[in-house]
């Protein structure tokens, strides 16, 4: 594992969300983060049909544009009764011409799971794989899952993306009714965070 040591860390992302989420994960250990967007970075095309390939698109393109190191993640939502559905399309099926509509996400993965014939509990997980890109080509890979179920009619205002439809192993409310530090602890960015951080030693 090739160490970083600074203290600021570039996230290649533009969701608000996922860089406040990443920013409460790394202020423990000291590092602040940066986003993709505050340094006018585009987004390129995830042209990988896995989350690894994916992510590393993205941490790739940003480090090889700014000569920083850069943390890239691309997670999703897989659901047994879809046969791993939406996967790594989770972002795709929120699109609209109007931009992302999760609310229309949700209910399309509710149809289709009713439509599968499928009984219930519905299970399902979010995954979630890191990549911390050196300009120089380097990279390492940390994969993180939060293991669960569907359920309906969505719950909660909390989180963001599929969070409300989501309820985690060993509780009885969603993602998007948890209190968004308590979520931060138990998520499948947390999971591959931790692994992060242990090979960070920091």
């Amino acid at each position: 594992m090739r160490r970083f040591d600074g203290d600021t860390l570039l996230v290649a992302t533009h969701n608000a969300g996922k860089l406040e989420e990443i920013a409460a994960l790394m202020e423990p250990l000291g590092i602040s983060v940066t986003s993709a967007r505050s340094h006018g970075l585009p987004e390129p095309e995830e042209t990988g049909t896995t989350f690894v390939e994916n992510a590393r698109i993205k941490a790739h393109a940003a480090a090889g544009a700014t000569g920083l190191p850069a943390l890239a993640d691309d997670s999703g939502i897989e659901i047994d009764a879809l046969g791993g559905a939406p996967g790594v399309y989770t972002a795709d099926w929120a699109e609209t011409p109007e931009g992302r509509d999760f609310a229309l996400a949700m209910t399309r993965t509710w149809e289709a799971i009713q439509a599968s014939g499928a009984e219930p509990p519905f299970p399902a997980r979010f995954r979630a794989t890191l990549v911390l890109a050196w300009p120089d080509g380097h990279d390492e890979v940390f994969e993180g899952r939060a293991e669960g179920q569907i359920v309906w009619p969505m719950r909660g205002d909390q989180g963001h993306g599929y969070d409300p439809i989501f309820q985690p192993e060993g509780f009885d409310i969603t993602f998007g009714e948890m209190d968004r530090w308590e979520k931060n602890r138990r998520s499948h960015r947390a999971d591959a965070f931790g692994k992060l951080v242990a090979a960070l030693g920091r």
